[in-house]
């Protein structure tokens, strides 16, 4: 803070404290509003009724599948690849906590993600998705609010964590930020640790849960990206506040692009307090400079 302007500096801890994070007694309900599941001008009556139609929604998507399900077998190959895909993926979950009590409803789980990926035309399964939508089922009570929750979620957050429309992105905008920011660690990058950056796509598709000590840590960072403050895309400043953590080694010890991967992959148990204020930080540095177009366009 102190190398900051005295403008600056207030920004960048109102940027730091935007949201102190939710008490997980309000978590379930709050997160309806950050998605937009809810109006936040809505009323108590408004939202019972919300609720409802998502509700019967929900039913009439899952019986349209059911309807569907041959014909998609029959002339979709895509289909059931991906259903043994998403099989596969859920089976491997961990789906008790240390006393042995069941976390998750694997068969709801999988009913949620494969009825994701037929309505879904955007966001096709991938993945990870199986991870990210077992949060959401541990959040919610019922199969309606997991499945919209997460519809909301790719929606709110501009489908950042998909591969095929946000992902690759994100890591070209790493890269310029790390230009503009670090040329002395992005000239390294583009020479020993080539193609280091472009092999970090599992923080993107899976939005750093990996990366964190506990659940709470990964709603309390996802709170912030549904918040879209400071700024839109708040996730590549996490990633970039993420490599600065590896910064010093990678140079010190003049890494190679895979050995800066595995140094990146033993960023874990971190504090979501503690990563969200340093990329703060980082935004608070990108608004004092002359930032180029694509950058500000991408983030401001």
């Amino acid at each position: 803070m102190t190398t900051l302007s005295p403008e600056n500096s207030i920004s960048a801890r109102r940027s730091a404290s935007f949201i102190l994070g939710l008490h997980p007694l309000v978590r379930t309900e709050a997160w309806k509003f950050l998605t937009g599941y809810y109006s936040w001008q809505s009323s108590q009556d408004e939202r019972l009724t919300v609720d409802s139609t998502r509700r019967k929604n929900y039913k009439a998507l899952c019986q349209m599948y059911e309807k569907i399900q041959p014909l998609l077998e029959n002339l979709h190959r895509n289909f059931i690849e991906t259903r043994n895909n998403i099989a596969y993926d859920i089976q491997k979950l961990y789906d008790k906590d240390p006393l042995g009590n069941i976390l998750i409803d694997k068969k709801k789980l999988e009913k949620i993600l494969l009825l994701s990926y037929v309505c879904n035309t955007q966001a096709e399964y991938q993945q990870g998705f199986h991870e990210m939508v077992m949060l959401f089922q541990l959040m919610v009570e019922h199969d309606h609010e997991t499945f919209w929750l997460f519809q909301f979620f790719l929606q709110k957050t501009e489908h950042s964590c998909v591969i095929n429309i946000g992902v690759g992105k994100n890591l070209d905008m790493l890269n310029n930020l790390i230009n503009f920011l670090d040329p002395m660690f992005a000239e390294h990058l583009k020479g020993k640790g080539a193609g280091a950056v472009q092999s970090l796509f599992p923080w993107f598709c899976l939005c750093f849960q990996r990366a964190f000590k506990s659940f709470d840590d990964v709603w309390r960072l996802w709170e912030v990206l549904l918040t879209g403050k400071p700024c839109r895309n708040f996730q590549v400043l996490v990633a970039y506040s993420l490599l600065q953590m590896v910064r010093g080694q990678v140079l010190q010890e003049s890494m190679t692009g895979d050995a800066i991967l595995l140094a990146c992959n033993n960023l874990i148990d971190l504090d979501a307090d503690e990563l969200i204020s340093a990329a703060c930080l980082v935004y608070a540095e990108l608004i004092q400079k002359d930032v180029p177009q694509p950058l500000q366009d991408f983030f401001l």
